[in-house]
């Protein structure tokens, strides 16, 4: 059985390639597609088979996923330019006779008032419409995601923004890259929606207590207003669109967008999600 990934190049790939490995598969058994010449290579020399990707050539990336069963669609393109490319890769993998795609996609995103999940919703009706059997890895937050934020908690000791009370459910990538692993190599995912977040949801106020104990030196969280957060981004040297952009997402999390902890995640992993403060540990 060969397992494709699109995106295998990014993070999220690479990890899942990791954890794939670990579980057994043959490394021949693995065909890595991706736009990073050099960590393709590197798949290469540990065995994978490995092939350039260019979505806007459907013909090229149906032939490259021939005689493949299974493909994970890792999330790519740009935020408000995705659909185009993932559309691509769906019809390719249609083209190509794939049995089952797996696509990661966003945490609740038929009905999350995350802005973020719109084209992730877009996506799953895609694979829905493609007659291709699915299965969406509705992937929360990433607690990577605020390893910025921790270096400048280091540096300065304060963390502001205007997420305020809003909760995170993060779990590191490692943790959504074994749950895709486990659904690319087990039976009886196809048709099922997955929930994946954290096992627990934490404030910045508990994120600002947390790096204090790890650093051993005093961190304060400073709730700002979005207004407030809007300018300081703008002083930092983000644009508009940028900074306008940040704030939004922020709302959405202030809102409670990231916050559900359904626990799929640590059932289709058989264990718990790693804490904020293990994953703080290791950025130490």
């Amino acid at each position: 059985m060969t397992i494709a990934i699109i995106g295998a190049t990014g993070q999220l790939g690479a990890r899942t390639i990791d954890a794939l490995l670990e579980r057994g598969v043959p490394a021949g058994d693995i065909l890595a597609l991706g736009r990073n010449t050099e960590q393709l290579q590197s798949y290469a020399n540990r065995g994978l088979r490995t092939d350039a990707l260019d979505l806007d050539d459907v013909d090229a990336t149906a032939a490259q996923l021939k005689g493949v069963e299974k493909l994970l669609l890792v999330s790519v393109g740009t935020p408000g330019q995705a659909l185009g490319p993932r559309g691509n890769a769906i019809e390719a993998a249609r083209r190509g006779d794939i049995k089952h795609v797996v696509y990661t996609s966003a945490l609740q995103a038929p009905t999350t008032i995350l802005s973020l999940a719109a084209e992730h919703k877009a996506t799953e009706e895609l694979v829905a419409a493609s007659g291709i059997p699915g299965t969406f890895l509705r992937n929360g937050w990433y607690t990577e995601n605020h390893q910025q934020e921790f270096t400048s908690a280091r540096e300065h000791g304060v963390v502001a923004n205007s997420i305020g009370d809003g909760r995170l459910a993060t779990a590191p990538r490692k943790d959504y890259a074994e749950a895709a692993a486990v659904v690319l190599t087990t039976p009886g995912h196809e048709g099922q929606a997955y929930e994946l977040s954290g096992d627990h949801a934490w404030t910045y106020a508990d994120f600002a207590a947390t790096a204090s104990q790890v650093l051993g030196q005093p961190v304060t969280y400073e709730p700002l207003t979005p207004e407030q957060e809007h300018e300081q981004l703008l002083s930092f040297g983000f644009d508009e669109p940028t900074a306008g952009f940040m704030v939004a997402l922020h709302g959405d999390m202030r809102d409670g967008a990231l916050a559900p902890t359904p626990g799929d995640l640590a059932r289709l992993i058989g264990h718990q999600t790693e804490p904020l403060e293990t994953t703080m540990r290791s950025w130490v």
